[in-house]
């Protein structure tokens, strides 16, 4: 496959200005930049709808490897706005394979530049931290691409949910789907019914909970707590998902009202929710996590796991009231990465321990799911 020779520009709201090739497909897009540190993964990275609404910039200098299979994505579709990445492999090295990245990307109606120094920006994003910018092969003005640029809507504030969430509930039941799936959890769950709120949830995570043995049903994101209650679950599940969570105040309302009524886990955005319906206050951090080499410490026993992470905002530590325990911290930033409820059978953790890209350390937590659920019993906290 010939590279692309169509120019395309990066312009960032700070005035930079990088100039390189398109990929996927021409076009303009604007959104916030981020970067993710994942060396694998690429296809479960730009298919997970936590991205809706970012640009995201790979800091593995070659993409693409691997190429692309169905098996792989997380999502019916790439959520993400667009694609920076330094060299993209045009012919990929994989027996799995079914085509390559950038006629995946095209195919799929994402745009992309490559041949930029993504180190600089990264390092800019580091320092600035995480900046708005627009991705175009139409208009090529350094000063006209900033100003537009600037005029990207920020993340604080929007509701990015409603438009990744499912519309019906419906029961999921594909479980582990490939040979290469981990399948190493100790508990089944033997039929035990719960409900998955879908703020943009994972494959992959509905996945596991079908594997282990849940009924599972999958709600919308603005489902009421009496039409879940309908469904007579015996524990309730909250996803993963994109923007700001003080935005998605439909479902914080929704999760005060039955998180003390039922077993509840929460992971990434589900975990912010959680801890709004509890009445602490969640933050924005300078520019998020987003890999899957994320150090955090569990602060019970002392073990140091490496997690997958893509989120951009957190829950303020400083918030956390005595009903609950602090269970895991994040060791690049001593940012909160986990609670559990001293009295209720809740908890939640800002990482995924599905992986998917990234290592298996923190499976275990699935299986903690499944024991709280039958016993209906709070976990035994750190203290």
């Amino acid at each position: 496959m010939r590279a692309s020779t169509l120019i395309a520009k990066l312009a960032l709201e700070d005035g930079s200005v990088y100039a390189g090739t398109a990929i996927g497909v021409p076009g303009e897009v604007g959104a916030e930049v981020v970067f993710n540190t994942s060396m694998s993964g690429y296809q479960e990275i730009f298919t997970d709808p936590s991205y809706h609404g970012q640009i995201v910039l790979m800091t593995q200098p070659h993409i693409g490897n691997c190429g692309v299979t169905s098996e792989d994505e997380e999502s019916d579709r790439a959520y993400l706005s667009g694609v920076i990445v330094r060299d993209l492999t045009a012919r990929p090295s994989n027996f799995r394979a079914q085509e390559s990245l950038g006629a995946y990307l095209a195919r799929r109606n994402v745009a992309g530049i490559a041949g930029i120094d993504t180190r600089a920006v990264t390092r800019l994003l580091r320092v600035e931290g995480s900046l708005r910018g627009v991705i175009s092969t139409e208009d090529l003005d350094d000063a006209s691409l900033v100003a537009k640029a600037r005029a990207v809507p920020s993340l604080v504030g929007r509701d990015l949910v409603a438009p990744v969430t499912t519309h019906a509930v419906e029961r999921w039941t594909e479980g582990f789907h490939t040979p290469w799936a981990y399948t190493g959890f100790r508990e089944r769950a033997d039929g035990l019914r719960i409900v998955a709120m879908d703020f943009g949830m994972k494959r992959h995570i509905a996945r596991i909970l079908a594997g282990i043995g849940f009924e599972v049903w999958r709600v919308p994101a603005h489902a009421t707590a009496a039409e879940i209650a309908a469904l007579e679950p015996d524990g309730l599940f909250l996803s993963n998902g994109p923007g700001d969570p003080a935005a998605v105040t439909y479902a914080i309302a929704t999760i005060r009202e039955l998180y003390p009524r039922m077993p509840t886990f929460g992971i990434c955005l589900g975990h912010q929710l959680l801890g709004l319906a509890m009445g602490y206050r969640t933050e924005k951090l300078k520019f998020g996590h987003h890999g899957a080499n994320h150090p955090v410490k569990d602060l019970r026993t002392g073990k140091v796991s490496i997690s997958s992470q893509n989120h951009c905002f957190v829950v303020a530590r400083e918030t956390l009231s005595s009903e609950v325990e602090e269970t895991f911290r994040n060791l690049n930033d001593q940012s909160n990465e986990g609670t559990r409820h001293r009295e209720l059978p809740v908890f939640s953790v800002q990482f995924h321990p599905e992986a998917s890209p990234g290592p298996n350390d923190l499976a275990y937590l699935f299986d903690d799911f499944v024991r709280m659920v039958r016993t209906r019993a709070p976990l035994e906290t750190c203290a």
